[in-house]
């Protein structure tokens, strides 16, 4: 390998390593499913993403918007988002796992105190006005009648022509009419004797419920109202366990007079950031932090921000094994156990240094290997050299020193191609120059003893030729 591929491998792997450093230290964008587009729950979370791309935060949201808080919760389970906004009552993702809960809404049932009715079993034979939210609502009031085994029916077309719902015979037994009406439409309804109470399923503290309450109090004949409780939460909540236990405190609707005069227990659903369970624990953990540590900066933009609350858990092992489970890494957060650099990768770290030693000891055995397959010629041609220095000695005519020269030439050669692809250590290099040098002082030597050779050789034969003459010495 010449030295200029070591230096482009050099180059790449430098370039690879700042390649990662940029992709591990990139920010980590969460895509989020919105629904409604509309509602309070977008305007949070899109105050939310600005803010995170504002602080350049390691974790960014990519608002997706859609027409309805179904559609955002099945984006979810067919993994088009990262996080979403759900309802668990209208549809509860099977890979949706809660961050936070945006705020809860109650179901606040309120009627004059005339009408006499204190709990949901007292609205059998009644007609139950609702005021709709959303489409879900009406799901949700039958699923609560049916575990009073109360049966809802919707006025005749004929009444609700007419808007005379006084008309309408009372309802069967076990039976409870339910009219779907505006918020506007209340106040006129009750006067008419059309619903005997008027539910709303909105948060406790929001405009709608508060505007419901007020139309429910101008409808009374007294101005005086009462609110159904809802006890028997816990029972509900083990046969729908999408729907949330929640506690209206006294005085909510107002404080003179008190409304409702003591807290009220009733059943709910719930607006949840939801996340997938393959969602990084870490980026959840960051986005969870956020979300609650800058509530305050949010509630100007989202007044809902106000709202929103951690889910309810008493230790990490019921935080993962809820009614609705809790993503673990928003349980990070929750526990302050949220993971550093060291936490995520101790195992890994642990497992380096452990076998570190060995792959070490295996790199520098590699390395010598290599080094002695490089070694190789070098070695070859010292061993050569030396060779020759002896078949110098060895050779009796020219001719052989002549092809001698040639090969210690044709070896030199090789050597100072091999050195200049290739660094050779001095001890080897001074080995060589003693070598080459031995080898043509050899060469040298022979040819002036073969020189000096030839005279004397050539007076002993002439001598023999005249002794076979029997010549005198002297002719």
């Amino acid at each position: 390998m010449r030295r200029e591929w070591l230096l482009v491998l050099v180059a790449l792997g430098l370039a690879a390593v700042a390649a990662g450093i940029v992709y591990l230290s990139r920010p980590n964008t969460l895509t989020v499913a919105v629904g409604p587009q509309d509602g309070p729950e977008a305007a949070l979370i899109e105050a939310y993403a600005n803010a995170l791309d504002r602080a350049r935060e390691d974790v960014r949201l990519k608002v997706v918007r859609y027409g309805d808080v179904r559609d955002s919760a099945m984006a979810l389970q067919r993994n088009k988002a990262d996080l979403a906004v759900v309802r668990p009552d209208v549809f509860l993702p099977e890979n949706g796992l809660t961050l936070a809960i945006l705020h809860d809404e109650a179901l606040v049932i309120a009627a004059p105190e005339a009408a006499d009715i204190d709990d949901v079993p007292a609205l059998a034979r009644k007609r139950l006005g609702i005021v709709v939210r959303h489409s879900a609502d009406l799901s949700f009031l039958t699923n609560l009648l049916s575990f009073y085994d109360l049966v809802p029916d919707t006025p005749s077309a004929d009444a609700a022509e007419d808007g005379q719902g006084a008309s309408e015979p009372e309802a069967a037994a076990g039976h409870v009419v339910v009219v779907p009406l505006k918020v506007g439409e209340v106040t006129a309804a009750l006067t008419d004797k059309r619903v005997d109470a008027v539910a709303v399923i909105a948060s406790p503290a929001s405009k709608a419920a508060a505007a419901m309450v007020r139309a429910v109090e101008l409808g009374a004949p007294d101005r005086k109202i009462g609110f159904v409780s809802i006890p028997d939460g816990d029972a509900i909540l083990q046969r729908f366990p999408e729907l949330q236990a929640v506690t209206i405190p006294a005085g909510t609707f107002g404080g003179r007079p008190k409304r409702p005069d003591e807290e009220v227990k009733t059943v709910g659903a719930s607006y949840r950031l939801m996340a997938r369970g393959t969602v990084s624990r870490v980026a959840v953990a960051s986005a969870t932090q956020h979300l609650f540590e800058w509530r305050s900066r949010l509630a100007s933009a989202a007044p809902v921000a106000k709202l929103m609350k951690a889910p309810d858990f008493d230790t990490t092992v019921a935080a993962t094994s809820a009614r609705l489970p809790n993503h673990p890494g928003a349980v990070d957060y929750f526990e302050r156990e949220q993971q550093t650099f060291l936490d995520r990768y101790e195992d890994y770290i642990y497992l380096f240094a452990f076998f570190g030693g060995t792959i070490g000891s295996g790199f520098a055995w590699l390395g010598q290997r290599l080094a002695r397959k490089r070694r190789e010629r070098v070695d070859f041609v010292l061993d050569r050299l030396l060779d020759i220095m002896r078949e110098v000695r060895a050779a009796t005519s020219s001719a052989e020193l002549d092809t001698i020269a040639v090969e210690t030439d044709g070896l030199v050669a090789d050597v100072v191609c091999y050195a200049r692809e290739r660094s050779i250590d001095a001890r080897t290099v001074s080995a060589l120059i003693l070598a080459v040098d031995g080898v043509h002082a050899a060469i040298a030597d022979a040819r002036r003893q073969m020189s000096e050779a030839e005279p004397r050789a050539a007076g002993r034969n002439r001598t023999a030729r005249l002794l076979a003459l029997d010549l005198p010495a002297a002719e």
